[in-house]
Protein backbone atom coordinates (compact mmCIF):
# COMPACT_ATOMS: atom_id res chain seq x y z
CA UNK A 1 0.00 0.00 0.00
CA UNK A 2 1.61 3.53 -1.14
CA UNK A 3 1.52 6.35 1.62
CA UNK A 4 1.04 9.93 0.50
CA UNK A 5 1.57 12.58 2.70
CA UNK A 6 -0.32 15.81 1.88
CA UNK A 7 -0.22 19.04 3.15
CA UNK A 8 -2.79 21.61 3.41
CA UNK A 9 -1.48 25.40 3.97
CA UNK A 10 -2.66 28.68 3.63
CA UNK A 11 -3.25 32.28 5.55
CA UNK A 12 -5.83 32.14 8.91
CA UNK A 13 -9.69 31.42 6.89
CA UNK A 14 -8.78 30.76 3.84
CA UNK A 15 -10.65 27.10 4.40
CA UNK A 16 -7.99 24.81 4.77
CA UNK A 17 -10.15 22.81 6.96
CA UNK A 18 -12.91 23.22 5.15
CA UNK A 19 -11.67 21.55 1.93
CA UNK A 20 -10.01 18.55 3.47
CA UNK A 21 -13.02 17.62 5.71
CA UNK A 22 -15.25 18.19 2.62
CA UNK A 23 -13.03 15.88 0.61
CA UNK A 24 -12.59 13.13 3.21
CA UNK A 25 -16.19 13.35 5.23
CA UNK A 26 -18.40 15.43 2.13
CA UNK A 27 -19.89 17.32 5.07
CA UNK A 28 -18.69 21.63 4.92
CA UNK A 29 -18.23 22.88 7.87
CA UNK A 30 -18.57 26.98 7.46
CA UNK A 31 -17.25 27.78 10.54
CA UNK A 32 -13.82 25.95 11.78
CA UNK A 33 -12.46 27.39 14.48
CA UNK A 34 -9.70 25.17 16.33
CA UNK A 35 -5.71 26.52 17.23
CA UNK A 36 -4.51 22.39 17.03
CA UNK A 37 -2.12 20.91 14.17
CA UNK A 38 -3.48 17.70 13.14
CA UNK A 39 -3.01 14.63 10.53
CA UNK A 40 -6.55 12.94 9.07
CA UNK A 41 -5.54 9.68 7.93
CA UNK A 42 -7.85 7.90 5.44
CA UNK A 43 -7.45 4.51 3.02
CA UNK A 44 -8.54 5.16 -0.28
CA UNK A 45 -8.11 2.95 -3.79
CA UNK A 46 -7.08 5.54 -6.16
CA UNK A 47 -7.08 4.15 -10.32
CA UNK A 48 -7.48 0.58 -8.40
CA UNK A 49 -3.96 0.81 -6.41
CA UNK A 50 -4.86 1.04 -1.94
CA UNK A 51 -3.32 4.44 -1.20
CA UNK A 52 -3.02 5.30 2.54
CA UNK A 53 -3.62 9.28 2.79
CA UNK A 54 -2.19 11.47 5.29
CA UNK A 55 -3.23 15.06 5.15
CA UNK A 56 -1.53 17.29 7.73
CA UNK A 57 -4.02 20.43 8.45
CA UNK A 58 -2.29 23.10 10.45
CA UNK A 59 -5.79 24.68 11.47
CA UNK A 60 -4.66 28.09 12.12
CA UNK A 61 -1.52 29.26 10.34
CA UNK A 62 -0.69 32.70 10.91
CA UNK A 63 -0.45 35.21 8.02
CA UNK A 64 2.95 36.92 10.00
CA UNK A 65 6.26 35.99 10.77
CA UNK A 66 8.77 33.93 9.23
CA UNK A 67 8.06 31.04 6.71
CA UNK A 68 10.69 28.30 7.34
CA UNK A 69 8.49 25.36 6.61
CA UNK A 70 11.28 22.94 7.41
CA UNK A 71 9.10 20.21 9.35
CA UNK A 72 6.09 20.61 5.80
CA UNK A 73 9.17 20.69 3.39
CA UNK A 74 10.34 17.44 4.45
CA UNK A 75 7.41 15.65 5.31
CA UNK A 76 5.01 16.29 2.41
CA UNK A 77 4.64 14.75 -0.71
CA UNK A 78 2.58 16.84 -1.72
CA UNK A 79 1.10 20.67 -1.40
CA UNK A 80 -2.30 22.34 -1.92
CA UNK A 81 -1.90 26.10 -1.14
CA UNK A 82 -5.25 27.71 -0.64
CA UNK A 83 -6.18 31.64 -0.52
CA UNK A 84 -9.94 33.17 -0.55
CA UNK A 85 -10.49 34.82 -3.69
CA UNK A 86 -12.67 37.61 -1.28
CA UNK A 87 -9.07 38.79 0.75
CA UNK A 88 -6.14 39.64 -1.15
CA UNK A 89 -4.24 39.25 2.11
CA UNK A 90 -4.56 35.64 1.87
CA UNK A 91 -3.79 35.85 -1.39
CA UNK A 92 -0.67 37.31 -0.68
CA UNK A 93 0.71 34.64 2.05
CA UNK A 94 -0.18 32.29 -0.51
CA UNK A 95 1.98 34.10 -3.32
CA UNK A 96 4.95 33.82 0.19
CA UNK A 97 3.92 30.12 0.60
CA UNK A 98 4.64 28.96 -3.04
CA UNK A 99 7.75 31.19 -2.91
CA UNK A 100 9.32 29.75 0.01
CA UNK A 101 8.78 26.10 -1.65
CA UNK A 102 10.10 27.11 -4.87
CA UNK A 103 13.02 28.67 -3.17
CA UNK A 104 13.63 25.23 -1.29
CA UNK A 105 13.13 23.69 -4.70
CA UNK A 106 16.29 25.44 -6.10
CA UNK A 107 17.87 24.75 -3.11
CA UNK A 108 17.96 21.05 -4.66
CA UNK A 109 16.37 19.90 -1.90
CA UNK A 110 15.32 16.28 -3.55
CA UNK A 111 12.22 15.64 -1.78
CA UNK A 112 11.09 18.63 -3.50
CA UNK A 113 11.88 17.46 -6.95
CA UNK A 114 9.02 14.70 -6.25
CA UNK A 115 6.60 17.03 -4.76
CA UNK A 116 3.31 18.40 -6.71
CA UNK A 117 2.02 21.28 -5.71
CA UNK A 118 -2.09 22.87 -6.31
CA UNK A 119 -2.84 26.35 -5.86
CA UNK A 120 -6.37 26.81 -5.09
CA UNK A 121 -8.80 29.74 -5.15
CA UNK A 122 -11.27 29.00 -2.53
CA UNK A 123 -14.78 30.70 -2.28
CA UNK A 124 -16.16 31.29 -5.17
CA UNK A 125 -19.30 31.07 -3.92
CA UNK A 126 -18.52 34.92 -2.56
CA UNK A 127 -17.25 36.18 -5.99
CA UNK A 128 -19.61 38.93 -5.12
CA UNK A 129 -17.08 39.77 -3.03
CA UNK A 130 -13.99 39.30 -5.43
CA UNK A 131 -10.66 40.63 -4.53
CA UNK A 132 -8.18 38.43 -6.60
CA UNK A 133 -8.91 38.13 -9.93
CA UNK A 134 -8.73 34.33 -11.77
CA UNK A 135 -6.24 35.44 -14.18
CA UNK A 136 -3.91 36.92 -10.86
CA UNK A 137 -4.45 33.19 -9.69
CA UNK A 138 -3.34 31.60 -12.94
CA UNK A 139 -0.35 33.71 -13.76
CA UNK A 140 0.78 33.04 -9.84
CA UNK A 141 0.54 29.27 -10.36
CA UNK A 142 2.13 29.43 -13.92
CA UNK A 143 5.23 31.53 -12.34
CA UNK A 144 5.65 28.89 -9.55
CA UNK A 145 5.00 25.91 -12.35
CA UNK A 146 1.81 24.07 -10.19
CA UNK A 147 -1.54 24.10 -11.26
CA UNK A 148 -4.43 26.00 -10.21
CA UNK A 149 -8.18 25.50 -9.58
CA UNK A 150 -11.11 28.07 -8.80
CA UNK A 151 -13.13 26.19 -6.48
CA UNK A 152 -15.65 26.64 -3.33
CA UNK A 153 -15.40 24.13 -0.21
CA UNK A 154 -19.46 24.85 0.50
CA UNK A 155 -20.81 24.56 -2.94
CA UNK A 156 -18.55 21.95 -5.27
CA UNK A 157 -18.25 18.94 -3.58
CA UNK A 158 -17.68 17.85 -6.67
CA UNK A 159 -14.93 19.63 -7.67
CA UNK A 160 -13.03 19.32 -4.61
CA UNK A 161 -12.86 15.65 -4.54
CA UNK A 162 -11.38 15.72 -8.64
CA UNK A 163 -8.64 18.36 -7.38
CA UNK A 164 -7.38 16.38 -4.73
CA UNK A 165 -7.45 12.69 -6.54
CA UNK A 166 -5.68 15.16 -9.28
CA UNK A 167 -2.92 15.81 -6.88
CA UNK A 168 -2.88 12.05 -5.78
CA UNK A 169 -2.44 11.11 -9.63
CA UNK A 170 0.48 13.82 -9.57
CA UNK A 171 1.84 12.31 -6.54
CA UNK A 172 1.76 8.56 -7.29
CA UNK A 173 3.17 9.13 -10.79
CA UNK A 174 5.97 10.78 -8.90
CA UNK A 175 6.39 7.14 -7.01
CA UNK A 176 6.41 5.09 -10.06
CA UNK A 177 9.12 7.27 -11.80
CA UNK A 178 11.29 6.78 -8.80
CA UNK A 179 13.42 3.38 -8.63
CA UNK A 180 12.74 3.43 -4.62
CA UNK A 181 10.09 4.71 -3.01
CA UNK A 182 11.71 5.72 -0.10
CA UNK A 183 14.73 5.34 1.90
CA UNK A 184 15.21 2.98 4.04
CA UNK A 185 15.10 5.43 7.43
CA UNK A 186 11.82 7.23 6.12
CA UNK A 187 9.42 5.97 8.68
CA UNK A 188 11.43 6.50 11.54
CA UNK A 189 12.59 10.29 9.77
CA UNK A 190 8.43 10.43 9.61
CA UNK A 191 7.62 9.20 12.86
CA UNK A 192 10.29 12.25 14.55
CA UNK A 193 8.96 14.81 12.23
CA UNK A 194 5.28 14.10 13.53
CA UNK A 195 6.81 13.82 17.10
CA UNK A 196 7.95 17.31 16.31
CA UNK A 197 4.68 18.67 15.45
CA UNK A 198 2.63 17.07 18.09
CA UNK A 199 -0.64 16.56 15.62
CA UNK A 200 -3.52 15.16 16.60
CA UNK A 201 -4.38 11.98 14.47
CA UNK A 202 -8.21 11.57 13.48
CA UNK A 203 -8.94 8.41 10.94
CA UNK A 204 -11.71 9.31 8.73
Amino acid sequence: MAEVKLAVLGGSGAGKSALAVRFLTRRFIGEYASNAECIYTKHLCLDGRQIHLEIYDPCSQPQRGKLSLTDELHWADGFIIVYDISDRASFAFAKALLYRIRESHIGGCKKMVESSVFLVGNKQDLCHMREVGWDEGQKLATDNKCQFCELSAAEHYQEVVAMFMKVLRNITSNFKAKEKRRPSGSKSMAKLINNVFGKRRKSV
